[in-house]
């Protein structure tokens, strides 16, 4: 029995590390409002009503969710400033 066990053990390992790969993608994803926040709007509210309002453009066509998940690779329209989504990898050095 203790045979069956340990091979039980070992499924939920490659799961976990599944797992982490996913969780590592996500840090690479920004919600909109957030990264407007890094883009110089002073505040969450001020996002919020610029996203509901239709004043911000994300990859071309206006964007009205402020949770809207951003990658690497977008582009984000405001006030006739295009902003591209990048990662800084100097975070983790």
């Amino acid at each position: 029995m203790p045979e069956e066990n340990s091979s039980e053990q070992e499924n939920p390992k490659v799961e976990k590390s599944d797992s982490e790969s996913t969780a590592s993608e996500a840090p690479l994803s920004i919600r909109l409002d957030q990264f407007l926040q890094l883009c110089g709007v002073p505040t969450g509210g001020q996002a919020k009503m610029l996203i509901q309002g239709g004043e911000v453009i994300v990859n071309g066509e206006v964007e009205t969710r402020r949770r809207k998940k951003l990658v690497v690779g977008d582009e984000v329209g405001l006030d006739g400033e295009v902003y591209d989504v990048a990662f800084e990898p100097d975070a983790e050095e």
